[in-house]
């Protein structure tokens, strides 16, 4: 039997609120056990019943949902959180993970994907909206800093996804998992990537990404 998840949500819209609750606790193991209006509420409510995983919408009245992170992973160390937004902007995410965000969703998402965004943080990886990966990389490949983007330029688009979320320690599988693609697949890129990238194995392609400012994505975990 799957181990119970304890749930925080926070959103200033009580639709969304509904909405999201009903998605979640359609899986028997998923318990809404507090929700909360605002940052302020928020961060009150993850003090009183410690939950397992917090879900911030990131623009909320008062105190903000990045705020609002950045004080509940201090405050409840062992507690996931998992920014919810409308807005697909890299500086959101950027600003999330530096908060202490462990996944980054848009509104948008489905219920079986927001289910598996939960389902990947409460087991203590990182998790990204696929809709935002591509414009993260596609942004690391228009770098003011022309060196480092040299160092990529030989990769593609999703070679480059899969490179950045290799350099967080995620297994093949759960890379696949991720980008919804096969593990085969993400097999012959993880080969591309060493070959155009002159290493010899996955840690010392995770390195080289590290080094040469992928690590922003190391954070999420």
């Amino acid at each position: 039997m799957a181990k119970k998840v304890n749930i925080l949500l926070a959103d200033d819209h009580a639709v969304v609120r509904r909405g999201v609750k009903t998605i979640l606790e359609s899986q028997a193991h998923y318990d809404v056990v507090a929700e909360a209006q605002s940052g302020e509420e928020a961060i009150e409510k993850a003090k009183e019943f410690h939950p397992d995983i917090a879900i911030l919408d990131v623009r909320m009245p008062g105190v903000s949902g990045i705020e609002a992170c950045r004080q509940i992973t201090k405050l409840v160390p062992d507690c996931k959180v998992i920014m919810l937004t409308a807005y697909a902007e890299d500086e959101l995410l950027f600003a999330s993970v530096k908060a202490g965000a462990s996944g980054f969703v848009l509104k948008l998402v489905g219920a079986k994907e927001l289910i598996y965004a939960v389902e990947h943080v409460s087991h203590g990886e990182g998790f990204i909206d696929s809709a935002m990966i591509g414009d993260v990389f596609k942004s690391l490949h228009h770098a003011t800093d022309a060196r480092h983007a040299a160092c990529f330029s030989a990769l593609t688009s999703r070679e480059m996804e899969v490179l950045g979320l290799l350099s967080t320690g995620m297994t093949n599988r759960q890379i696949g998992r991720n980008l919804y693609l096969a593990e085969g697949t993400i097999r012959n890129c993880v080969s591309s990537v060493l070959s155009k990238l002159v290493v010899a194995n996955r840690a010392e392609a995770a390195a080289f990404a590290i080094r040469h400012q992928l690590s922003f994505l190391a954070t999420v975990s």
